[in-house]
């Protein structure tokens, strides 16, 4: 009985699933048929499980409780949870610092021309104000994103890229459609928290490779591939959350040949491209979309509330995917969302407000790093762009400890191991140079690493 609860607690065996034949349980459990019998009868009488006559033993539709993520999640502090910082930096009071939050300040971002474009789009028939849009987006916007993988030397035609809500629906998209539960997923450790969180709703078995400056250890990638044989793999190959690192090319190279030997499908989360001061190299533009699947977002360079995401992948995949879109959320993006976000890229203002987003970041990261290491502080590595800072606390400090008593004080800070799925990052903090310019902050880490 104890063996049967476990499989449907851990989600082995689902609402509807067939328990194994008495005879078969019996031998594995090695006991006698009759007792596999009165483990079935004892089990039905509770509800657990229900008899077909002819057929055997299935789990009740009421046997399995709904999905609590946070609570089905094991029980560590609540400071190193991924959905305990989520919250923090989303529900947030208004004047509190967020240095350990994933986006710029409202002043960093393109207000007039999004202004600009609402004005415009105010002007739109009637259909693209209250009708759905299409089931692969807008059309404009998709012309612009084809262009932009063509300047990356990306041979794509219209039918491999699909809009979606967001970034994140794009991963969850190709979730539903590529795993089961139980389905092995590798990640980078550290990598993106919500990466974690994401995939634990899908139920999936994850499994991490270290991550060094010169992206995953690629002899550690090489061993997971032969022993646990993951169906994806999820990365940033430019500017990685949380660590700010580059994939070189001859990573990028080994990488997708050994992806290659052990049928291993990649998902590039490209959402920080646009912050690099000079291309780097792409999974997706070495391997031609064949078993890398990008997707992105504008919810970074933009705006997070007018939400936008994409996949680029193999044809016959985006067909697939389109369907599922609409039976999750019947179409696609907002149309508004899109003529927004459409309006911004196709004109200049765009490419101006990166170029001045790079040049400030770059400013803010020199600061943020030196005032830091006057604290004892120490960056990782000096990343080339973006707003990411991965660093090491002094004397062996936990990040958890650290994040909890500046929370106290109305900071939110990221502690490492909500980046870590091996929680062996409990000595690194990642901090979001744009939102470390209050002068109140750093006083504030002092006093929270006790110094």
């Amino acid at each position: 009985m104890t063996a049967i609860r476990a499989r449907i607690t851990s989600r082995a065996l689902g609402p509807g699933d067939r328990l194994p034949s008495i005879r078969a349980f019996a031998r594995s459990m090695g006991v006698s048929p009759s007792t596999v019998v009165e483990a079935y009868d004892r089990l039905a009488a509770e509800g657990l499980i229900r008899a077909r006559a002819g057929s055997g033993f299935y789990v009740s539709a009421s046997a399995l409780p709904p999905l609590a993520l946070a609570r089905d999640l094991p029980q560590t502090e609540r400071a190193v949870d991924p959905f305990w910082v989520s919250r923090q930096s989303l529900d947030a009071d208004p004047m509190a610092l967020k240095p350990g939050c994933g986006w710029l300040p409202p002043d960093w971002m393109p207000h007039e021309a999004l202004r600009r474009a609402l004005r415009s789009a105010s002007r739109a028939d009637d259909v693209m104000l209250s009708d759905y849009g299409s089931t692969r987006g807008s059309p404009a916007l998709r012309r612009i994103l084809l262009g932009r993988c063509a300047e990356e030397g990306i041979d794509i035609s219209p039918d491999q890229l699909l809009l979606t809500v967001s970034g994140t629906q794009a991963v969850d998209l190709i979730c539903r459609f590529l795993l089961r539960p139980g389905d092995t997923v590798l990640v980078d450790d550290p990598c993106y928290f919500n990466f974690r969180a994401l995939l634990r709703a899908h139920q999936a078995n994850l499994v991490c490779v270290p991550y060094t400056p010169s992206g995953p250890d690629m002899a550690s990638f090489e061993a997971l591939l032969a022993t646990e044989r993951p169906r994806l793999y999820l990365t940033n190959s430019a500017l990685h959350n949380p660590t700010g690192a580059t994939l070189p090319a001859q990573t990028a190279h080994r990488l997708l040949n050994v992806a290659a030997a052990h049928d291993l499908t990649i998902v590039e989360d490209d959402i920080f491209a646009d912050f690099e001061p000079e291309p780097s190299i792409r999974l997706a533009t070495l391997d031609g979309l064949n078993r890398v699947i990008r997707i992105g977002s504008f919810s970074k360079t933009l705006s997070a509330s007018v939400r936008c995401g994409y996949i680029a992948a193999r044809p016959d995949w985006i067909a697939d995917l389109v369907d599922l879109q609409v039976a999750t959320c019947f179409g696609g993006p907002s149309p508004l969302a899109t003529e927004l976000i459409a309006g911004v890229l196709a004109g200049g203002t765009y490419r101006k407000h990166m170029e001045e987003l790079r040049r400030r970041l770059a400013r803010a990261r020199r600061e943020t790093a030196g005032q830091l290491r006057r604290i004892g502080i120490e960056p990782w590595l000096e990343p080339r762009g973006g707003f990411y800072l991965w660093c090491r606390l002094p004397d062996d400090r936990d990040s958890a400890d650290v994040a909890r008593a500046a929370l106290a004080e109305n900071v939110v800070l990221a502690p490492g191991n909500v980046f870590s799925a091996s929680q062996s990052a409990a000595g690194f903090m990642r901090f979001n140079v744009a939102q470390c310019g209050d002068p109140k902050l750093m006083p504030v880490l002092q006093r929270a690493l006790g110094r």
